[in-house]
């Protein structure tokens, strides 16, 4: 039996094992620079930058820490911000400062810690800015909006030696880190294959007219970086991560976490050496434009990357809705969740299960004090390379043409990996009664990568979606600006 054989054979037999795994599953504050408080009742100061959604997270972490003060909660919607603001006195007996505009928080010296939940198109300034003025930051997935401004980031933490935490949080729960120390360890034999999941229902977002922004907006911070346009609530919030000025699709929004998880157990440190994408908004009209379906490949020698996205009705795959399979000569092993996991050997037959949680905010605290960037558990560096591979999917999918399904399944021939993934593909699309005699695919190019450089090989528009046109003030930095 091949190797792929004997996968659709496991496929259809040991694999609910790992679905029972996912059940287990201001006092005067510290200068950034500082080593620790010089008494129990110093506190670092934080201000937490975009509070609507993930910002909640940030909020309940930082209030509850004795060794942390939120001092300012900033967000263009201010209306959401007061809203906020009393949500922190109440966990923490403390009113912060509610402002609109960043800026006026980085000139602030009891601010040691900015923590970035904005919008995945203000990530990488709203950092850059923060740490530029000496500040640590907690920036959340993904890094960056795109490959450059990712690295940018890098380079300014490395230059101006800020501690600089990813919010890709799976890296501090103890059963995945078991998980990745079996691979690297070798008990699975070679990993050939790395699969990404997100298996997540996102209904059509319909479609809403442009309008005058809500009182309490400021409709031109919230753009920052991005084009001037028209205000429209299905711009706005949340329903921008399915616009390309704004978010980076459901690869880019859940799937960044499990796109890092597949780095990781590939156990690579670079972009890869190729990338192709195909996929599309299938299933309904409405305003967005990312696609809701995708599947995504990375290349890595002999090695695969393949993560797929499914926004329709889907059952789960291997046990899994959002998570991870990696396969390797002597076995396979399925990541349930963020925490869950187990390892089965080439017959199926369990071998090893993986559990257990962490506090990805207490590194990050910890480091902070410490000033050991290298204790870090989602240093920058690592957040930048699997944003960045999102963003490489992204390009092929966006510089593709559209095809019938036969004529993206011809493009696939060469490799059984990518045509089972195919057929799965198609498989769902059908079971969510997409007819696809009448449907056209959007087919990505392969594009070649020179991963050390980080850019496409002799391939200028490719290169161009690297980075984007900035709206003044509210420009990234250019290398040599850093």
């Amino acid at each position: 039996m091949t190797d792929f054989n004997r996968r659709r054979f496991l496929e259809k037999s040991m694999f609910a094992t790992a679905t029972a795994l996912a059940a287990t599953a201001s006092t005067r504050v510290v200068a950034a620079a500082d080593n620790a408080p010089s008494s129990p009742n110093e506190k670092l100061g934080v201000a937490i930058l975009g509070v609507r959604g993930r910002g909640g997270e940030h909020i309940e972490q930082f209030a509850k820490r004795p060794n942390t003060q939120i001092l300012y909660l900033v967000d263009p919607d201010s209306n959401v911000a007061k809203r906020r603001a009393s949500q922190v006195k109440e966990l923490s007996g403390h009113e912060p400062k509610v402002v609109q505009d960043m800026r006026e928080v980085f000139d602030d010296k009891t601010i040691d810690v900015v923590s970035v939940a904005t919008p995945n198109h203000w990530h990488s300034l709203a950092s850059i800015w923060a740490m530029q003025a000496g500040k640590d930051v907690y920036c959340e997935k993904p890094v960056s909006h795109n490959v450059s401004e990712g690295r940018r980031m890098v380079e300014v933490a490395r230059k101006h030696q800020r501690i600089c935490q990813t919010g890709t949080q799976i890296r501090s729960t103890e059963g995945t880190n078991k998980a990745m120390a079996y691979l690297h360890d070798g008990k699975l034999g070679d990993v050939t294959v790395a699969r990404g999941l997100c298996y997540k229902r996102r209904p059509s977002i319909g479609h809403q007219p442009d309008k005058e922004p809500p009182a309490g907006v400021d409709y031109n911070l919230w753009l920052g970086p991005a084009p001037e346009r028209a205000f429209s609530g299905n711009r706005f919030h949340y329903n921008w991560h399915w616009h390309w000025d704004y978010g980076n699709g459901d690869l880019g929004n859940q799937g960044i976490h499990q796109m890092d998880v597949a780095r990781w157990g590939l156990n690579v440190d670079n972009l890869g050496e190729a990338v192709m994408s195909y996929g599309g908004r299938f299933g309904y009209e409405d305003d967005g434009e990312t696609a809701n379906t995708q599947i995504t490949m990375h290349t890595y020698g002999n090695r695969l990357l393949i993560f797929e996205v499914r926004g329709l009705e889907t059952p789960d795959f291997k046990g899994a809705k959002v998570g991870n399979v990696f396969y390797g000569t002597k076995g396979y092993l399925v990541m349930t969740d963020y925490s869950s996991g187990a390892a089965f050997d080439l017959d199926g037959k369990l071998v090893e299960k993986f559990d257990g949680g962490g506090d990805h905010f207490g590194n990050f605290i910890d480091c902070v004090l410490s000033r050991k960037q290298e204790d870090l558990h989602a240093d920058i560096l690592e957040g930048h390379l699997s944003s960045a591979l999102c963003h490489l999917g992204n390009i092929s999918y966006r510089l593709g043409q559209k095809m019938s399904p036969e004529d993206v399944k011809a493009q696939l021939s060469d490799n059984p990996e990518l045509l089972d993934s195919f057929t799965r593909f198609s498989d769902h699309l059908t079971e969510d009664k997409v007819n696809l005699s009448e449907t056209q695919i959007q087919c990505g190019p392969k594009l070649a990568f020179d991963a050390a450089n980080e850019k496409f090989a002799n391939n200028s528009q490719a290169d161009a979606m690297l980075t984007r046109e900035y709206r003044a003030p509210f420009v990234v930095p250019s290398a040599s600006q850093i």
